[in-house]
């Protein structure tokens, strides 16, 4: 008769020779390393979340300062991971950004070191929201917006409305000519 303490189940485990104590301690050794991996394995990403999180940069008034000025687009990411490099540019990104309204503008990189214009531009409106920062573009003929994921003295990524990243880097005038002329 098996008693509350559980001693009747080692009286039954020693009456058949031990298969169940052999039985029960394989059970358990079985499952011990799985469940050690398990844990392991959901702690690793609990870390490794919470260090993209920690990390992420966070984009404050002070920065967009920043944007101002060249920006040669490097590369696109697509929604679907593949990425779409460039090489070189005929043409660069021109913002000019004051008390968080501004232009862009498209601009051709001349071989003296000058920027080739028109009289082309976007209005560009900075949106602090629910801790992102968005770039609200406005023409004559439509508006858009786009997330403002990286901002760096050298980089720039903002994110579009289809999940497409636009990777920049800070462009600078191109001078072949070496006439010393200071470009513009």
């Amino acid at each position: 008769m098996p008693s509350p303490d559980g001693s009747g189940i080692l009286f039954l485990a020693i009456l058949t020779k031990g298969r169940m104590a052999r039985k029960r301690y394989s059970v358990q050794q079985e499952l011990a390393p799985k469940n050690n991996n398990y844990m392991k394995n959901t702690l690793s990403i609990f870390f490794i979340a919470f260090l993209f999180v920690g990390c992420q940069q966070k984009i404050k008034p002070a920065d967009i300062s920043k944007i101002n000025g060249y920006w040669e687009i490097e590369k696109v990411v697509f929604d679907a991971g593949k990425d779409k490099d460039y090489g070189m540019n005929e043409s660069y990104d021109f913002f000019k950004i004051t008390d968080n309204k501004g232009i862009r503008k498209k601009v051709m990189p001349q071989l003296d070191g000058t920027f080739l214009v028109n009289d082309v531009y976007e209005n560009v409106a900075v949106r602090f929201a629910d801790d992102k920062v968005f770039l609200d573009y406005s023409t004559s003929y439509m508006k858009w917006s786009e997330e403002l994921i990286a901002l760096s003295e050298e980089e720039l990524v903002l994110l579009n409305k289809d999940k497409m990243e636009y990777h920049y880097k800070k462009a600078t005038p191109i001078n072949l000519l070496g006439d010393g002329k200071k470009a513009e």
